[in-house]
């Protein structure tokens, strides 16, 4: 049976580098939040397996065992065709191969497919986490989640079109032993309190990111001078910038702005939850 599931972009709210074990793997403390836009991943089974990406963003997304769609599929032996709907922008610090795999792995889930239990942290330190797909503190190599509750919090997300390699971020970082965030994260009520307490916290791969794409600085610029903006920051490890509002209303607001201004400039209005 035919199966379509959403993949919602992931928001690096706070992300601190703690610490880099002597396997390489980066231990981290972030704050990750879910939007209501993303990609959507359809599943229909059959002998073999077989990709087609499609959608606004496409371009540059690979179709092949290269995908974390098709690696989510082989590491639990599922064939058939997949169709990748890409509305997120491919490189972009928001999660996007990470939460497509997350999304065919609960979609084969719910349909009888055996997950094992090491599968999607194999796959990615985010798929844990894009599994959940619900407000989380993410500790360590992404084995470590805890839900943590948080308010709608409204959200223009912007990319200036450029892909951002992690592996650069994280060659260009000079310190791997940053202090994490605080032990207890405090009632955020409200996007206003949200913003504040987020002011105290970092994104430690934001400077190295500018090293690699100079671009990610005009957006943040662009993002602290609209109306109402309570804060602006990079998502995991670039392009995509985010910057909350009070209101939905504000953030609209702020996307028409920004959309006039730069129609190259992938722009959305959005909801973190």
């Amino acid at each position: 049976m035919t199966v379509k599931a959403f993949a919602p972009a992931k928001i690096n709210l706070t992300l601190h580098v703690t610490g880099q074990r002597s396997d390489g793997y980066h231990l981290l403390d972030s704050l990750v939040v879910f939007a209501d836009v993303g990609d959507s991943v359809t599943l229909t089974p059959g002998p073999e397996l077989s990709m087609d990406v499609v959608g606004e963003l496409a371009a540059g997304v690979p179709a092949d065992h290269r995908n974390l769609v098709w690696k989510a599929a082989k590491a639990v032996g599922w064939t058939g065709h997949i169709e990748l709907e890409k509305a997120l922008p491919h490189g972009g610090g928001v999660g996007g191969g990470s939460a497509d795999a997350a999304a065919a792995l609960t979609a084969l889930s719910a349909q009888g497919v055996p997950i094992p239990q090491d599968v999607p942290l194999s796959l990615g330190a985010d798929v844990p986490v894009c599994i959940s797909a619900k407000s989380t503190r993410m500790q360590g190599i992404g084995d470590a989640l805890t839900p943590v509750p948080l308010p709608h919090l409204p959200v223009v997300l912007v990319n200036p079109g450029v892909s951002v390699p992690t592996q650069s971020v994280f060659a260009a970082l000079s310190a791997r032993d940053n202090t994490p965030m605080p032990d207890v994260i405090p009632d955020l009520a409200t996007p206003q309190v949200c913003a504040q307490w987020l002011r105290n916290q970092r994104n430690d791969l934001e400077n190295p990111a500018l090293q690699c794409a100079p671009e990610i600085a005009g957006v943040l610029d662009e993002l602290e001078q609209t109306s109402s903006a309570l804060l602006a920051r990079m998502s995991g490890s670039g392009s995509t910038c985010f910057a909350l509002y009070p209101t939905m209303k504000d953030a609209h607001l702020a996307a028409y702005d920004i959309g006039a201004a730069h129609p190259d400039w992938w722009c959305r209005a959005t909801r973190l939850n």
